[in-house]
């Protein structure tokens, strides 16, 4: 039997009085006609068609092949995953109770086809028939390692198990969906509870000119007087670090550290619920924990290695902490977790006669994504083109194209740069399609960065145009990502891989010769000088040892949560457990009510889980990766085209590994991040 691709715009014409944007997928996307309503109709349509593909995937009677085994297989959810992954974006970034209350009802059925598809016994069958086919045996490159991770898939689902087993693998996975997306939207909606206004501008000394002029505008958004404070990092951030009135950090700072931990968005009894399902879930599956499960495909292999990994770090880092511990103590003696951000501006400002506010004036948001399109050019010859009249989710959002030297279209991508109540925190980049063969890939970037001024301009932190440069880099994984099979290509690849183009990235805005193509003082005109520029870098390593400490406060609890916790009295709830682990890793006291994994939503409402430490093994890559770009003077096109030929474009197409030192020529050198970082011992 032969199956035929059933367009989606050829199913609509049967559909009287269409009208939901959501049934096809056209480009440009339709953001600007998707409505709540649309939502439950669009999925229902989607599971139907997913579901007759199924049957007839079913009943084929030809022998196996690639066509009709692995690329049926694929095709048949294909449209409802990319239409729910629009969706699913819709909420994050421009929710409201009426897409909510669609998008829980819509979830669970999404969730529950795609489970029970992966538990699929019969379409399994075929596949294992397929793969002991000549055909099957004789694949080479891609195609060999895309069955490869098929059957690696099937294996890790359950689909081997037992009917009554299978179920209860479906069972637990539509439950811990469920948790994942309440807790997302406990997170949200505690933290667009919190806002502290200030009447007195005498109580904001200390506090920049463009922190308070947001506040003042924010307050006026309200219709009221006086200073507003939320704690979305824009206005949350420079209180902590510059406002001289403690009470004020304090009253922001509790509220930030217990975020979700209290009626009516609490998420404490979500987490216990949920590392126990994840716990059940990896012993069904045959796994001593949940951590082993999901590293084993993974460049770590196993929870243990994770963990003497992070160990190791916390090791080397802990002498440079302790010393900044000690440095900060004499300064505030009676130090609190409202007052360590504030005394090491103050430490940084005397030592280096430098603080990050300095180089707001220079960071224009413009400007910035003009520097950055230009070094991608200078470094893969591709090109950024902002894109006109392109339907948007929201007024300030922007399209642009990326097309490569000859014209030809790489990607088209949306850029969402600023906070709003709709939004969910942090700062992430999505995969809306992934092309092959050559067909453009669609993507998004989102931001949490500072917003435009009363004059219309976004000037920046550096550490937010280094998370641009981050979330661009994600960007550029799919964008130049160029294999023939889209399950292989953008940035499926192992999760402790993902971050190492993105951290790569990161690593220019420290270079002069990239920040003077666009460093210029937003009302002078003047580029940024030589000396500040001096500053900023010499200041780079100031506090590394407790910003590392941070690092791998979370990325441990995140791994012993999934390894060693359990839910007995040496332990204790999850909550307090965190507190008792955070601790040692903190310069200050962590106090009672603050809750470590009330508000960690990359592991309890992302795909983080066991997995955060993904962060630090990556930047051990990038630190060793970026040392080839230095030693051929930042921007190399030599080296630029190779890392884009051996790692951006290869996607999942080779192990991790072999990605890595293709591009190196050997492993990785362990000892290069805390050369960057400057925690070595001098000699």
């Amino acid at each position: 039997m032969k199956l035929m691709r059933t367009t989606l715009l050829l199913s609509l014409l049967a559909l009287p009085g269409f009208s939901n944007p959501l049934l096809q997928y056209t480009v440009p996307l339709p953001w600007d006609q998707i409505k709540s309503e649309h939502v439950v109709p669009a999925v229902q349509h989607h599971l139907k068609q997913a579901e007759a593909r199924r049957l007839a995937f079913l009943a084929q009677t030809d022998s196996p092949t690639w066509a009709n085994s692995i690329v049926a297989r694929d095709l048949i959810a294909e449209d409802l995953q990319r239409t729910f992954s629009l969706i699913t974006h819709l909420n994050g970034v421009n929710s409201s109770p009426a897409l909510r209350k669609e998008f829980n009802v819509a979830q669970p059925l999404v969730n529950r086809f795609l489970s029970a598809l992966a538990l699929d016994p019969a379409i399994y069958a075929r596949v294992k028939a397929y793969a002991a086919t000549p055909e099957a045996i004789a694949l080479t490159g891609p195609h060999q390692r895309y069955l490869v991770v098929t059957l690696d898939d099937y294996r890790r689902s359950g689909v081997s198990l037992s009917p009554a087993d299978r179920a209860k693998v479906l069972e637990l996975r539509q439950e811990l969906s469920k948790l994942q997306t309440q807790y997302a939207q406990n997170s949200l909606d505690s933290l667009n509870a919190v806002e502290l206004l200030v009447a007195d501008e005498a109580d904001l000394a200390g506090l920049p000119l463009p922190a308070k002029q947001a506040a003042a505008a924010s307050a006026k958004s309200r219709g009221i007087s006086g200073y507003r404070f939320t704690l979305q990092a824009p206005s949350y951030t420079p209180v902590m670090a510059y406002s001289e009135n403690a009470a004020l950090r304090e009253k922001l700072y509790r509220a930030q550290t217990s975020i979700a931990s209290r009626p009516p968005y609490d998420n404490r009894p979500l987490v216990t619920r949920t590392l126990e399902l994840r716990r059940q879930l990896a012993k069904l599956l045959g796994y001593a924990n949940f951590a082993d499960y999901q590293t084993e495909l993974r460049m770590a292999k196993t929870g243990q290695k994770v963990k003497d990994f992070l160990g190791d770090l916390e090791a080397k880092t802990r002498p440079f902490f302790e010393a900044e511990k000690a440095t900060l103590l004499k300064s505030a003696p009676d130090r609190h977790g409202w007052d360590t951000a504030f005394y090491t501006q103050k430490l940084r400002q005397e030592k280096f006669q430098f603080g990050s506010e300095e180089l707001r004036p220079y960071f224009e948001l413009d400007r910035t994504l003009t520097g950055m399109f230009a070094l991608v050019k200078q470094l893969y010859g591709i090109r950024v083109t902002e894109l006109k009249n392109v339907p948007v989710w929201h007024p300030l959002v922007r399209a642009y194209r990326i097309d490569d030297e000859s014209g030809t279209a790489l990607a088209t991508f949306y850029a969402d740069f600023f906070p709003r109540e709709s939004k969910r925190s942090g700062a992430w980049m999505n995969q809306l399609l992934v092309g092959e063969k050559g067909a453009p890939h669609i993507g998004l970037i989102v931001l949490n960065a500072t917003p435009p001024n009363a004059a219309g301009k976004a000037l920046l932190l550096h550490r937010e145009v280094s998370t641009l440069y981050h979330e661009f880099g994600h960007l550029l994984h799919l964008a130049l990502s160029a294999g023939p099979l889209r399950r292989l290509n953008g940035t499926s690849v192992a999760w402790d891989f993902v971050e190492l183009p993105s951290q790569l990235m990161e690593n220019f805005t420290w270079e002069k010769d990239v920040l003077k193509t666009f460093a210029v003082h937003d009302e002078t005109g003047e580029p940024l000088p030589d000396a500040l520029f001096k500053k900023m870098t010499d200041a780079r390593n100031f506090g590394a040892g407790s910003s590392q400490m941070g690092q791998l406060s979370r990325g441990t609890l995140d791994i012993l949560l999934h390894t060693d916790y359990q839910p007995n009295a040496d332990y204790g709830t999850p909550d307090a457990y965190g507190r008792q682990l955070v601790q040692r890793f903190s310069a200050a006291k962590i106090e009672p009510e603050e809750c470590p994994v009330c508000n960690f939503s990359h592991i309890f409402a992302g795909g983080y889980a066991a997995g955060y430490y993904s962060y630090k093994w990556a930047e051990v890559l990038d630190a060793d990766a970026f040392t080839k770009f230095k030693s051929s003077g930042v921007i190399s096109r030599e080296i630029g085209d190779q890392f884009r030929r051996d790692v951006l474009s290869q996607g999942n197409s080779q192990p991790a590994e072999t990605l890595f030192q293709n591009f190196m020529g050997r492993k990785p050198d362990p000892g290069a991040l805390l050369r960057r970082n400057g925690l070595v011992k001098k000699n």
